[in-house]
C-alpha cells in the first residue's frame, strides 16, 4: 500500500541582526514556533550580524555558502528568512541554494489560511494572500511549485498562483467588495450592541496568551484552545454578567505578533477593529513569557495603529499557574493590573470586579419614588441601566439603580 502522507518540510530558519542586542534571537525562536504550528520540522537555524539586509540576497555571499552547505548536511527542503522578502531577494535566493524560499509573512499567512473557519475569515486570508502573492509573481513562481505542497500553498492553493497579474487583480477586487459587505454587516452588529446600552470589553494581546481561556473561563463560550499561536482568527463575543443586574459583552479577538504582516493588518481591519470600538481594553499577558515586556509592546503598537487608544485598559497578567516565582507586576499604561490563570480561576472574580468599577464610574447613581403611572421609566432602567432593587409602596414604587448618563435626564 503506498503511504499518501504528506512529506514534511524541513527548514532552517535564517534571520539578520541589524542592532547587536539578542533580539534576533528571540524574534528566530518566535519564528520557529510559527514553523512548527505550519507543520515544518525546524532543522537549523542561522543569524547573521550585519549593518543592513543585503537589497538583493538578504544575507551575504559568504552566508549564502555556509547555509548551502548546512541544506545539504540537514537534507534541509527550504528556508525561511525572519523578515518580508522582496521578489528580487526571494529570486536571487532561490537560484543560490535551489530550495524553498519562504519568509515570515508566507508563514504567517499560511498559518492563517489553515486557521481560518469562517467565511469572513476566509475572504480575509485570501485577499492577503493574494495581495502579498501579485507582488512578487517573479520570485515565487519556481519555489512554491518545488514542492508541490506544504507550507505556502494552502488557502487560495497553486492554480490561483498560475493566475496573470490581471486575473489576480480581478479576484482581488472581488474579495474586496465581498470584505465591504461583511463589514457593514459587523457595523450593524455594532450598532445593535450600542442601542442595547450593553458595554464591549475586547480581549486583546499576544498571540497565545490566553484570550480564548479567560473567554471560556468566564462565559463558557467553548472557543478553540489551542497552544498553537494563532488558534483564534474569528471574534466570538459572548456575554458575561458581573453581579446580579449587570452585563457586558466580552470579546475574542485576533493575536498580535512582532511584525504581523501589513497585508493581514490591512485584510483583518474589520476583525482588529473590535478593539478600536470596545468600551473597555482587556490586554491579556502571558505571564510565564520571558518576552513578556517586549510582547507587551508590540500589543500597545498594534492597538495605537489601529486607534484604539485612550480607553480604559485592564492588563491580565496570565498563567499564573505556569510561573515558578510569582511577581506582582504592574502595567503603568493600564488602570488595573490583575493576576489570573484562566486553568485555575485565579483572579477572574478581582477582573469582573474592576469591569464593573470602570462601568460604575460612567453611571449616576440614583434612588427614586415613581408613581405608577410611571412604570415605564422603571422598564427604561432595567433595559438601559442596572436595576438594583424595586418596592412597591402606597405611594408609588421605589427604585436604587445604577442608569448611563444619556438617559438620566428622562428619568
Amino acid at each position: 500500500m503506498i503511504s499518501m502522507d504528506e512529506i514534511k518540510e524541513r527548514v532552517i530558519l535564517v534571520a539578520v541582526d541589524t542592532d547587536g542586542s539578542d533580539q534576533a534571537e528571540q524574534s528566530l525562536d518566535e519564528l520557529g514556533e510559527l514553523a512548527k504550528t505550519a507543520g515544518a520540522e525546524v532543522v537549523g537555524r542561522m543569524i547573521q550580524p550585519r549593518e543592513n539586509i543585503h537589497p538583493g540576497t538578504y544575507i551575504g555571499k559568504g552566508k549564502i555558502l555556509e547555509l548551502k552547505e548546512l541544506l545539504w548536511e540537514t537534507h534541509g527542503t527550504g528556508i525561511i528568512c525572519d523578515d518580508e522578502l522582496t521578489s528580487v531577494q526571494m529570486g536571487n535566493l532561490e537560484a543560490e541554494l535551489d530550495c524553498k524560499i519562504m519568509d515570515r509573512t508566507l508563514l504567517i499567512l499560511d498559518i492563517f489560511a489553515a486557521r481560518a473557519v469562517s467565511g469572513e475569515g476566509k475572504i480575509q486570508v485570501e485577499l492577503a494572500q493574494l495581495k502579498y502573492r501579485a507582488s512578487r509573481l517573479a520570485g515565487l513562481g519556481k519555489s512554491l511549485s518545488r514542492l508541490g505542497g506544504g507550507i505556502g500553498t494552502r488557502g487560495p492553493g497553486e492554480k490561483k498562483l498560475e493566475m496573470d497579474r490581471r486575473l489576480i487583480r480581478e479576484r482581488i477586487s472581488r474579495l474586496k467588495k465581498e470584505l465591504k459587505d461583511v463589514e457593514r454587516h459587523r457595523e450593524l452588529i455594532r450598532g445593535q450592541r450600542k442601542q442595547s446600552g450593553l458595554k464591549v470589553a475586547a480581549l486583546v494581546g499576544y498571540t497565545s496568551a490566553g484570550k480564548s481561556s479567560i473567554e471560556n473561563a468566564l462565559t463558557q463560550a467553548g472557543v478553540l484552545e489551542d497552544a498553537m499561536l494563532f488558534s483564534t482568527l474569528d471574534t466570538t463575543t459572548r456575554a458575561l454578567t458581573l453581579d446580579n443586574t449587570q452585563e457586558i459583552l466580552l470579546t475574542d479577538t485576533v493575536g498580535f505578533i512582532n511584525k504581523l504582516p501589513h497585508h493581514l493588518v490591512e485584510a483583518f481591519k474589520s476583525t482588529l477593529e473590535e478593539a478600536k470600538y470596545a468600551d473597555i481594553i482587556v490586554h491579556v499577558v502571558d505571564a510565564s513569557n520571558p518576552q513578556m515586556d517586549a510582547q507587551m509592546h508590540v500589543v500597545y503598537e498594534t492597538l495605537r495603529q489601529l486607534g484604539a487608544e485612550g480607553k480604559p485598559v485592564i492588563t491580565l497578567f496570565n498563567k499564573q499557574d505556569k510561573v515558578e516565582n510569582p511577581v506582582n507586576h504592574k502595567d503603568l499604561q493600564a488602570d488595573y493590573s490583575i493576576a489570573t490563570s484562566a486553568k485555575t480561576g485565579q483572579g477572574l472574580e478581582e477582573f469582573k470586579h474592576a469591569l464593573l468599577e470602570i462601568i460604575r464610574k460612567e453611571q449616576i447613581y440614583i434612588e427614586r419614588l415613581y408613581d405608577f403611572s410611571e412604570a415605564g421609566k422603571i422598564q427604561l432602567i432595567r433595559s438601559k441601566g442596572q436595576l438594583l432593587s424595586e418596592e412597591y409602596v402606597p405611594e408609588g414604587i421605589e427604585v436604587k439603580a445604577y442608569v448611563p448618563q444619556d438617559i438620566y435626564g428622562r428619568l
